[in-house]
């Protein structure tokens, strides 16, 4: 099997390409340079001729909140960007498989959201990418929408790497109590995408690691994992915090059970991922 992977540069899409390589496929890695998605002309013509048997679109505008201010941009990365890609797959006839995001919910539930949930987004970030799985949705029928929360991996910026880096220059940081979800490493979710996109088990799904937290909580960890003692981590509230532009939801855990049940493997829990990436990251030479 062969499988163009948008986004190659980014966390999730170089673990994709590694994940597929890994297992004997083909890997077609692209990012801007060598496919704008924002451009129809060249989404169809370096797709077909990749002659490709799928689509894994990593590729997104994920500044939460710059998005606030860069609408426009972010719209037709996310939206533009994922239908011309959808097109291509419509008319060539291959899979596709459209990376989404919590943030397409509001956040107001006391339970893990489900696929089948309304998608009420408060942002323009969350908007957009709700407006991509439409796109994906409009125009295909095999596809596989995959919405995932909190990402971090060895191949960029993610808040395991922030709040090390903080941990440089601060022995006191404020974080938030009151929005619980769930990490997800790529390391992980790149084997479950490989394992989906080979299959024929098209819809929509969610993934992350096991198990649910606040950022407080996560950040307490993540210290704690890295041996890092001089730091003070005060819980605050997100009417507190005031750095945010976009707003959060408060509730971004979902439920995997529909996963298990279309007989994917889950994800570890999202502490045994932190051990692994912390490891990941001292074994690549970074310190902390």
């Amino acid at each position: 099997m062969k499988v163009l992977v948008t986004g190659v540069k980014g966390q999730l899409g170089h673990d994709v390409v590694n994940e597929l390589e890994s297992r004997g496929m083909e890997a077609v890695g692209v990012d801007v340079e060598e496919m704008d998605i924002t451009d129809a002309a060249a989404v169809d013509r370096v797709i077909t001729d990749s002659k490709v048997d799928a689509v894994i679109h990593c590729a997104a505008y994920t500044a939460v909140d710059m998005a606030e201010d860069n609408a426009e941009i972010c719209r037709k990365v996310n939206v533009t960007g994922t239908g011309n890609i959808a097109r291509t797959c419509k008319k060539l006839d291959i899979k596709m498989l459209y990376i989404s995001t919590e943030y397409v919910f509001n956040g107001e539930t006391d339970r893990p959201w489900v696929p089948e949930d309304q998608p009420d987004p408060k942002s323009v970030y969350g908007q957009s990418k709700y407006d991509g799985e439409k796109e994906v949705q409009r125009e295909l029928d095999k596809f596989f929408i995959v919405r995932i929360s909190w990402a971090f991996g060895i191949n960029g910026k993610n808040f395991v790497r922030t709040m090390l880096n903080l941990s440089k220059t601060r022995d006191t940081l404020n974080v938030v109590k009151d929005q619980v979800g769930s990490p997800t490493y790529t390391y992980d979710l790149a084997r479950l995408l490989v394992d989906m996109i080979k299959t024929d088990k098209y819809g929509i799904y969610h993934a992350s690691n096991e198990g649910f937290c606040s950022w407080y909580e996560f950040a307490c960890a993540i210290f704690k994992e890295a041996g890092i003692t001089k730091m003070t981590v005060n819980p605050v509230t997100t009417a507190e915090y005031t750095a945010a532009k976009a707003k959060r939801p408060a509730n971004s855990c979902m439920s995997k059970d529909k996963l298990v049940k279309a007989g994917f493997k889950p994800l570890p829990t999202w502490q045994d991922a932190l051990t692994r990436y912390i490891k990941a990251l001292r074994d690549a030479g970074e310190e902390f």
